[in-house]
């Protein structure tokens, strides 16, 4: 198992979306153009101890990850939708990544759209970098205000007992694992967390 689970065995997740305003994420992902990218602050167990930028880019199918250390002052100012300062002297000390995305939250009107919630159970397997990760209690919130408290309002997403299994690997994926997920009729296919949860206050309104 991953090191950072702990004695509980899994660890707690919590992802805050941005959008322009157009929706333009939300509906490429709806389309499944390919070539598409999303912004997200992430948290670990409602800590402010560590707090992410994370730029997701899936380009041909593969998909990678950059990112960046937030402060708790810049997470909490995005969090209620404002932008942070393009003074020179201080988005020069920016890391590359914010840099990059204080401008598009300028240039595209972005905002905080839906917060991703759920416990994740990881393994992982040095040889190909393999990480095998269930995901149960998966929710959607837009308690904006409250991120990164315990007691969040959030909605389940999925049926009672359903989790999501993940397998994400880089150079190659164990001939010991490829045998045994190729069971029966079992075919690979997308799930987005984010898709779901976006759609779920689309249908509530």
């Amino acid at each position: 198992m991953d090191f950072h689970v702990g004695e509980k065995g899994y660890y707690h997740i919590r992802s805050l979306y941005f959008d322009d305003y157009n929706n333009t994420c939300y509906k490429m992902n709806e389309a499944g153009v390919d070539n598409r990218m999303k912004y997200r602050i992430r948290i670990y167990n409602h800590s402010e101890k560590q707090i992410t930028l994370e730029k997701k880019i899936k380009v041909h199918g593969m998909t990678r990850k950059l990112s960046a250390s937030l402060t708790k002052e810049q997470c909490h100012s995005l969090m209620q939708g404002k932008n942070l300062s393009m003074k020179q002297q201080e988005f020069e000390n920016y890391p590359e990544l914010l840099q990059e995305f204080v401008v598009w939250m300028a240039s595209r009107h972005g905002k905080p759209k839906i917060i991703v919630a759920y416990d994740r159970i990881p393994y992982i397997y040095k040889q190909g970098n393999v990480r095998i990760t269930i995901d149960e209690n998966i929710h959607s919130s837009k308690d904006f205000a409250h991120f990164f408290d315990k007691d969040m309002q959030k909605s389940p997403i999925l049926p009672k007992g359903k989790v999501l299994l993940e397998v994400k690997y880089d150079e190659f994926l164990p001939s010991f694992l490829k045998e045994r997920l190729e069971i029966g009729k079992l075919q690979q296919t997308t799930f987005s967390k984010y898709y779901l949860c976006r759609r779920f206050f689309t249908m509530q309104s």
